[in-house]
Formats: C-alpha cells, sequence, structure tokens
C-alpha cells in the first residue's frame, strides 16, 4: 500500500494535548500541493468538509490494545477501535471541519485537531445524510459535549 501525502496542515497546535473544545476553536490551513489546486473547483459550495491526515507524531505500542476513552477511567479500558486514540495500528486521522475559505491551494479552515505539519492524504466534501447515519447510537461514556 503506497499513500502520498496531497498537502500539509498549518496551525498553531503543535502538541496534541488541547481540550476537545479548545479544538473546535483553532483556525488552520491545509496547504495543498499545488499541482492538485484544480482538484479543489466547486469544494468553496460546502460549508464542512471531511480531513483525512497522518498522525505522524503518534506512537503506536503494538503491546496496548486497549485505554480509557479521553483519558478517563470510569468506564473503565476499551479497545482501540471502540475510542479516538490517536495510538492505533495505523496513525489515519479524520475530522469534519468548517470550511471557512479557499484562496488558492490554500484552504482555511476551523475545528480541525490535526497538528501542526500533518500530513494530510485526502479531502471529502461533507454531505448531511450520507456522512452522518440519524439513528446513530453511542454507549453513555461517550461525551460529545467535551
Amino acid at each position: 500500500m503506497t499513500l502520498q501525502s496531497i498537502g500539509t496542515v498549518r496551525s498553531n497546535f503543535r502538541k496534541p494535548t488541547a481540550e476537545r473544545l479548545e479544538l473546535k476553536k483553532i483556525v488552520a490551513e491545509i496547504v495543498i500541493d499545488p499541482q492538485l489546486t484544480e482538484a479543489l473547483k466547486g469544494l468553496e459550495e460546502f460549508s464542512h468538509i471531511i480531513v483525512i491526515y497522518w498522525l505522524h507524531r503518534a506512537v503506536y505500542d503494538k503491546t496496548s490494545l486497549k485505554t480509557y476513552p479521553m483519558g478517563n477511567t470510569a468506564p473503565g479500558l476499551k479497545g482501540l477501535f471502540a475510542v479516538r486514540t490517536p495510538k492505533r495500528p495505523n496513525a489515519i486521522g479524520k475530522t469534519t471541519v468548517r470550511l471557512l475559505e479557499i484562496h488558492g491551494n490554500i484552504l482555511k479552515v476551523q475545528g480541525l485537531d490535526a497538528i501542526d505539519g500533518s500530513p494530510v492524504l485526502d479531502i471529502k466534501p461533507y454531505i448531511p445524510g450520507y456522512d452522518s447515519a440519524a439513528d446513530a447510537t453511542v454507549p453513555d461514556w461517550v461525551n460529545l459535549d467535551e
């Protein structure tokens, strides 16, 4: 399998330690490879996009397949695939962000939880109804307000 970066994140978010509510306010830039600028045509018509990126500073410990969700010990240990930890077998991140503006090959976005320098693997338009499940459920220990 071969993946290529299509761009890079530029952000003041430099350490993966910020609170989730803080992250929703972060304004960042995604600098797309200039050769791919034409691929952005039409993206400005969307309010939100999905950014798929590489967690380039994440360290995966193969012996640790469980963790506490968001550092909360109350619900007990959960498997890596049941939580949103960066410490996974493939360090791929995905975030839906608000698209603020596009200037040439630079996207200005809000809510990107990728740290500065993260390689961007793909961008997709967010399409309500297609990218969200109306009947989705989550366990009680998932706190979406934090």
